[in-house]
């Protein structure tokens, strides 16, 4: 990462905001921002018992809108593999952005808004790292049809999560006792107007709020004044999001990576498996039907080393079989835990695998994921 002083990192709407709360600031997708404040390990197991404030306002908010919700949805449809037409108002889809190779540019949320005044738009965030590129594939493929708002200078996305984000939000608006997990809703705040959604990337409960820029600030400051709320930065993001079983995008995933082989077929709706229509369609049918050579695992090994990305597999040789994309210490179940590609073969739940770590090697198990059970809420 990037020393967070360099002039050339960008600032979310909260940096002085994190500075003040002490954070630790590295570059980040081309931002700075705060990879912890207290110590990773303290605020991993703060969101996993309380409730921890993210900024993720880095990330890529725009609006896409056509004549009505159909227009809008088939169109996306074209680049994306997800069901978008069967949205119903309020509810969010994760699909993916694909190639004609039927690589993944990117990993997504689409959600269309509850509003009836809106019907034809639909609101999609997109990776920090591929915002522009995403935004440049949408002009250039939808721009005749599709309108492209987008909200990068505009809007800050924070994100409350853990088993009390219900309780602290419900001080200040009423949607906690009517939001089910995957859907969104706009709110007032404060007198604040942010958009809410019900999503998360911790496998614990917790919502996404979008607020103006000029309003992040006051927002942060509202939501950790309550005794149940810390910050949280980059460091416990990774940790809580791996041990929840979640991709990160250039890790993985990328455009080489298709979603069969990465886990991810619940991106592509059950009837699009079949109908195709998307990017690379034909070659992910075969891949569902035939199979892939190799699959994303998770992998949970002694000892308390983590195994970083970059790690060889290796065999009983030592000869190179897959390589770990993701790793670090689980502090929620006590052990390393990473994802790694690896032989079909080698696949199977309980396999016995080893990593090499500085040249020594670490044994692990494939193991079911996510690694810690999810408590997402569905009402």
């Amino acid at each position: 990462m990037a020393g967070a002083d360099s002039q050339d990192l960008l600032q979310t709407p909260l940096h002085d905001t994190h500075i003040a709360w002490g954070g630790r600031m590295v570059g980040f997708a081309g931002y700075a921002m705060p990879v912890q404040y207290k110590g990773i390990v303290d605020e991993h197991h703060h969101t996993r018992n309380e409730a921890s404030l993210f900024d993720v306002s880095h990330m890529g908010q725009f609006a896409v809108t056509g004549a009505d919700h159909d227009t809008t949805a088939r169109a996306l449809e074209s680049l994306m593999p997800g069901d978008l037409v069967g949205l119903k108002p309020g509810e969010m889809r994760y699909t993916l952005l694909l190639n004609a190779n039927g690589g993944i540019e990117d990993d997504l949320i689409v959600t269309r808004p509850a509003e009836t005044d809106r019907d034809g738009t639909l609101l999609i965030v997109f990776n920090a790292g591929r915002k522009e590129h995403d935004v440049a594939i949408l002009r250039e493929k939808l721009g005749d049809k599709l309108s492209i708002e987008t909200y990068f200078d505009s809007k800050a996305l924070l994100a409350l999560q853990g088993p009390k984000a219900a309780d602290v939000l419900s001080r200040y608006c009423d949607l906690p006792q009517k939001l089910s997990f995957m859907n969104a809703a706009p709110a007032t705040i404060e007198g604040l107007d942010v958009y809410v959604s019900r999503a998360g990337y911790t496998g614990e409960d917790g919502f996404e709020l979008s607020v103006a820029n000029e309003d992040a600030a006051k927002l942060a400051e509202l939501l950790v004044s309550n005794d149940e709320v810390e910050p949280a930065g980059l460091g416990a993001r990774d940790s809580l999001r791996l041990e929840a079983g979640l991709c990160l995008y250039g890790h993985d995933m990328d455009d080489q990576r298709d979603p069969i082989s990465a886990g991810l077929i619940f991106a592509i709706g059950k009837g699009r498996r079949v109908e195709g229509g998307f990017p690379g369609a034909s070659k992910i049918q075969n891949l569902i039907s035939d199979g892939v050579s190799e699959k994303r695992v998770g992998i949970k090994f002694e000892g308390r080393m983590p195994v970083r990305e970059g790690a060889d597999i290796v065999d009983e040789n030592g000869d190179p079989i897959g390589k770990v994309t993701s790793g670090t210490f689980g502090p929620t179940i006590g052990s390393p835990v990473a994802f790694a590609y690896v032989p079909t073969d080698k696949a199977k739940i309980g396999t016995e695998l080893t990593a090499l770590v500085r040249g020594k090697p670490a044994k692990g198990t494939v193991t079911k994921l996510p690694f810690t059970p999810a408590n997402y809420v569905r009402l």
